[in-house]
């Protein structure tokens, strides 16, 4: 196990405050950014675990509420994914103010409606972001700007979530990226049934892993 150093930060969004989870290892390989789903929080169980299976393999994650509390009681405002690519891309610029992860190459995790707000903000960045994960994401909200996306991204869905699986597929088809779906034998669309998560967790490691280091193959 890496030796796990956690910190609370606070980023400015839209001139709000936004409370922050930063992980850093010991020499982080790269920066995973997390972009949860509607009514989650950096404070989400399943998000979290997977960071720690990040930080594990060398790289640092930032989680933070995209939403401040206030626009987060407003159903609407948790699915405007530009909203929330929005937020998402100017954390970038949080980041490039951070001595410790500044200068390292970076990747989005999204989970549920997160998936189609780190997929469009990755393609207006396709100079900085490096790699996508999606669990259990919808990233056809991502409309558009799925074409757009440069970065290698895999998705990771649920055996027994068969219309999550079939917007994935379709959101395959439209993206020219490097593009993978691996499904998830018996995980609904939460994972929580045993071993599921674990299995995402890996997956998404192994994917950043492979995508983020400088030195990776693109």
């Amino acid at each position: 196990m890496s030796n796990d150093n956690e910190q609370t930060v606070e980023l400015v969004l839209d001139g709000k405050p936004h409370e922050g989870i930063l992980g850093l290892p010991e020499q982080p390989v790269g920066l995973v950014v997390f972009a949860h789903g509607s009514g989650s929080s950096r404070l989400s169980p399943r998000n979290n675990f997977v960071a720690r299976v990040l930080r594990d393999a060398g790289l640092a994650t930032l989680m933070f509420d995209l939403l401040t509390e206030e626009e987060d009681r407003v159903y609407e405002t948790r699915f405007d994914i530009d909203l929330l690519a929005h937020r998402l891309v100017q954390s970038s610029e949080w980041v490039d103010q951070q001595a410790a992860i500044a200068e390292l190459p970076r990747g989005y995790f999204g989970a549920s409606t997160g998936a189609g707000a780190a997929l469009k903000a990755a393609a207006r960045q396709d100079d900085l972001i490096r790699a996508v994960v999606s669990r259990g994401g919808r990233p056809d909200l991502a409309g558009g700007d799925l074409p757009a996306v440069t970065a290698p991204t895999l998705l990771i869905v649920g055996g027994h979530d068969p219309q999550v699986i079939e917007l994935n597929r379709e959101a395959r088809a439209a993206m020219k990226a490097t593009c993978e779906l691996e499904i998830v034998p018996g995980a609904t669309h939460l994972f929580e049934e045993p071993g599921t998560l674990e299995q995402a967790a890996q997956l998404a490691s192994d994917w950043f892993s492979r995508w983020l280091p400088s030195d990776a193959g693109r």
